[in-house]
């Protein structure tokens, strides 16, 4: 059995129902699941497939901390973070993220803040790979690929 915060590195995929049973209890009234996808296409431009690579060790160490914050900071039982890497093509999965609380509502906000978090502060690099060339993702901003750096 794998743990609440793991990086898997592909073929690894998500198991949806090992991650729910990690964080269900009998207190657990709703459980949120956020499931990333590749999708074939971002800022108008046609995606082949994504590249994301992981500084490893930080990336776990940045997950925990955002889980155990957001166990301090949301009326949470639990909550699970698990992300590939990897080389994925259009509709595979990417990240995973589920949240358990008594309460819907507090699931589900808690569930928007760890990947809004996990997207600003994990070092995981995306890499698109579209029909215009190779673009490094950091949030909002989109930077050409250095075609010499494969």
């Amino acid at each position: 059995m794998v743990g609440k915060i793991e990086l898997f590195k592909k073929p690894g995929d998500f198991n949806l129902e090992e991650a729910v049973d990690l964080v269900s209890s009998p207190e657990s009234g709703g459980i949120v699941i956020f499931l990333g996808k590749v999708r074939n296409e971002n800022y108008g431009r046609r995606v082949k497939r994504l590249i994301y690579e992981a500084y490893d060790e930080m990336a776990i160490k940045e997950m925990v901390r955002i889980r155990e914050e957001a166990l301090k900071k949301f009326p949470i039982s639990d909550a699970l973070i698990w992300h590939r890497v990897g080389d994925f093509e259009v509709g595979e999965n990417t990240i995973l993220i589920v949240v358990a609380a008594k309460h819907r509502e507090e699931a589900f906000e808690a569930c928007m803040w760890i990947i809004d978090e996990v997207k600003k502060r994990v070092p995981i690099w995306k890499r698109e790979v579209t029909e215009e060339g190779e673009f490094w993702i950091e949030g909002d901003k989109i930077i050409p690929a250095d075609k010499n750096t494969d």
